[in-house]
């Protein structure tokens, strides 16, 4: 490469001959030096964007290509990253390995993050870079944009790069801006395209069903394209989660490991494609899933894509668990710093089937247990089609007068008279057929002119791209806060999937499956710019639609309806990769076999609910429950806000234990749970906490102890250094299957 200077000074001394073959030799020298000099200029723009930890290199090609060259640790000197991407051996035999927004239909030949049809019918997107803005948003927060366009059409995109330092987590997406004269078609629109380079790759994903959800699967990706999505329209995570982990050159482990947790912030149909490349790197392309979802920009219409959120940790998956989780607390999760509400649900005691003394009983009932809610369940609604059943009523949002004739109003006015606070149950996207509504606005549904209705739980969906249906859906909630002011909690729940996807309103039903979540996403703005804080719970019959996309409206999610706690452990466990444990909304039932002291641990690591009778528990129980609840409020800080440590994985294990921090690292709190009925299962060896303050002396002891139970584990002090070296065995095992270890520093 050559300065300047040193092009000045070398067609000084070759024209110092000035015979015509020199000067024509000198003039050829010129050329090269000055074409070379243009390129060493277009190849010194680098764009690390760095965290605490981490940074992720972008750099123009001297032809103006955006291309990704590094992700990993940060480096000391800022200076080297333009240093990266020559110290890779380039056997590529075509370009657009490593782009940062592959587009397709011109040089690139892999799978594109971007596809589009122009008004000529022309399909070809050829993007370089213009320009690129650092914006700083907060001490923590910065905003990179780079402006990419087209040569030919007048065609831009935007792409951010949003980086939270002290979590090292960044959001990245796009904007598609197309200035062009005619309607434009998307026919593939990725908010991410990554490129990672190591010697292999491990992916962890998961699958599942209703109760069956977060079921993980791990195998090493081998050239060709591992494609995760979803098609369900609505409840769209009921097969597959928009969440994965990539482990680099091999698996991972808690504490070992370089490994990219992702997660697509988006509630409907999405596409995640993840393909090695020739040259053996990783291409990883997130977004909306193209499936039926052409999309028709009209002229001078932006597109924004939903974000997608990841991080890459090099000691595991602990670190990226724990990074992920602040983030989630602290940015994107309603209230996430907040404290978060125990309560007592009516729907397992009671289903359809209560009136008004009946509820007012079990609001009692939440006092003496002691939580702070009660929530009424499905059932509340419908006069002319009463919701007795799952057949019919649904869409018709008044009290049912037979079961509630003084109304919500009567249940707020008991609740503050018990000093408790009152939820209710919603599922304002469906509608049963046997509706008021449905009878009403027929075009208000989803569903296929000329085909058979198909129902999931005796229902269909909304259509939720309508404007109409928007101030409908949102009119269900904000009647219910402005009719009953003491209204502090909601459940929305989001049961069917889309069958026969068909609008009456969209003009391009290839829009459908994209505006419908864009809808949804409306009417949840409209209720957080009118109620910011109240607490609500995304359920959707489970872990059917758990994401960043929506959680950033709700405090909690539902993570599935197997509630048998057992089971339990093991979905909210794989849920605990991604999402905070105040997230988590757990609840004691009387699914399973388990004696009461297991189910309400199992319930106790995240937010704790209820949902039993509480009438007919034991006076024993009862007592327990009490108790139980006051444990869970002692150490609910480092539940909700702390460092979360998974120490035993009961995938591997005859017992599982998972203990959290908090920050102050001067109380924690370990669960352990047997999860293996074999003879002689248990804890035979100590486990080592983590996350303790190795100079700091802590009082070991067991907590939640059943009435007329005794500890096997004597009360003890110990240095964090040797809990974390040695450890303590909580002895588990048969007679013993759930025991909570409280860790408290001892001054």
């Amino acid at each position: 490469m050559y300065s300047t200077n040193s092009i000045n000074y070398q067609l000084q001394t070759t024209m110092i001959k000035v015979n015509p073959t020199s000067l024509l030799r000198a003039t050829f020298l010129l050329f090269f030096l000055m074409a070379e000099a243009v390129i060493t200029k277009a190849q010194s723009i680098t764009i690390p964007i760095e965290s605490k930890q981490n940074a992720l290199v972008l750099q123009v090609t001297a032809e103006k290509y955006l291309e990704m060259v590094y992700y990993g640790n940060k480096l000391s000197n800022e200076h080297e990253y333009s240093s990266i991407a020559s110290a890779y051996r380039d056997n590529r035999t075509t370009s657009g390995y490593n782009s940062a927004y592959t587009s397709s239909g011109s040089l690139n030949l892999l799978e594109p993050a971007i596809s589009v049809t122009h008004a000529d019918g022309n399909k070809s997107l050829d993007l370089k870079y213009v320009s690129h803005t650092l914006t700083k948003i907060s001490d923590d927060i910065s905003l990179v944009s780079i402006r990419l366009k087209d040569s030919v059409y007048d065609f831009e995109v935007t792409l951010n790069y949003q980086t939270y330092y002290n979590e090292n987590v960044t959001e990245t997406w796009s904007v598609i801006q197309p200035h062009e004269k005619h309607d434009v078609v998307l026919n593939k629109y990725a908010s991410a395209n990554l490129y990672l380079q190591a010697g292999s790759y491990w992916l962890r994903h998961y699958h599942g069903d209703w109760a069956k959800e977060m079921r993980p699967e791990e195998e090493q990706l081998d050239h060709g394209i591992k494609t995760l999505d979803t098609k369900l329209g609505t409840r769209a995570d009921l097969f597959q989660p928009p969440v994965f982990m990539v482990s680099l050159n091999k698996s991972s482990t808690e504490d070992e490991g370089e490994v990219l947790y992702g997660n697509l912030e988006w509630s409907g149909n999405y596409r995640i494609d993840l393909e090695v490349d020739p040259s053996n790197n990783l291409r990883i392309i997130a977004g909306i899933n193209n499936y039926a979802a052409d999309y028709v920009l009209k002229p001078g219409v932006e597109f924004t894509t939903p974000k997608f959120v990841y991080t890459l940790s090099d000691k595991g998956k602990g670190e990226a668990s724990r990074s992920l989780q602040t983030w989630a607390r602290k940015y994107k999760i309603v209230d996430g710093e907040g404290p978060r509400l125990t309560l007592l649900n009516n729907w397992e005691s009671t289903y359809f089937d209560f009136n008004e003394d009946k509820l007012a009983g079990i609001l009692k009932d939440t006092k003496t247990l002691g939580v702070d809610l009660f929530l009424l369940d499905d059932g509340w609604f419908g006069n002319k089609y009463p919701r007795n059943d799952d057949h019919a009523g649904l869409g018709d949002w008044e009290e049912n007068k037979a079961k509630l004739p003084e109304g919500i109003a009567f249940l707020t006015k008991t609740a503050q008279a018990d000093s408790v606070k009152f939820g209710i149950w919603v599922e304002p996207e469906m509608v049963n057929p046997k509706s008021e509504l449905y009878e009403k606005h027929p075009d208000w549904v989803v569903k296929q002119p000329q085909r058979p209705e198909y129902y999931m739980r005796n229902q269909l969906v909304l259509d939720l791209t309508n404007p109409k249906v928007q101030d409908f859906v949102f009119g269900i909630v904000d009647n219910l806060f402005t009719k009953n002011p003491g209204l502090a909690y909601i459940k929305w729940d989001c049961n069917s999937i889309i069958y026969n996807a068909y609008s009456a309103y969209e003009k391009d039903q290839s829009n459908f499956y994209t505006d419908y979540v864009f809808g949804l996403y409306k009417v949840l703005d409209r209720l957080r710019a009118k109620y910011p804080k109240i607490p609500m719970m995304l359920c959707s019959g489970g872990g059917g639609r758990v994401d960043y996309g929506v959680l950033k409206y709700f405090t909690e999610y539902w993570p599935s309806d197997n509630t048998e706690p057992i089971e339990r452990i093991f979905i909210q466990w794989e849920y605990s990769y991604f999402y905070p444990a105040l997230a988590s909304s757990n609840q004691v039932t009387n699914w399973g076999k388990e004696p009461l002291k297991f189910r309400v641990d199992v319930a106790m690591m995240g937010k704790l609910g209820f949902d039993v009778v509480v009438g007919k528990l034991k006076p024993d129980e009862l007592a327990f429950c009490q108790q139980a609840v006051k444990t869970y409020k002692q150490f609910s800080e480092a539940i909700w806000h702390g460092d979360q440590y998974r120490l035993q994985n009961p995938q591997d294990n005859d017992a599982a234990s998972i203990m959290y921090v908090d920050a102050a690292k001067g109380t924690a709190i370990m669960f352990n749970y047997l999860v293996n009925s074999r003879y002689g299962a248990g804890t035979m060896l100590p486990i080592r906490l983590k996350g303790l303050d190795p100079d700091k002396n802590y009082l070991v002891t067991e907590v939640n102890l059943f009435p007329g139970t005794k500890s096997s584990i004597p009360n003890a002090t110990y240095s964090g250094r040797f809990l974390m070296a040695v450890g303590i065995n909580p002895d588990v095992r048969d007679g013993r299957t759930s025991v909570l270890i409280a860790v408290q520093e001892k001054k």
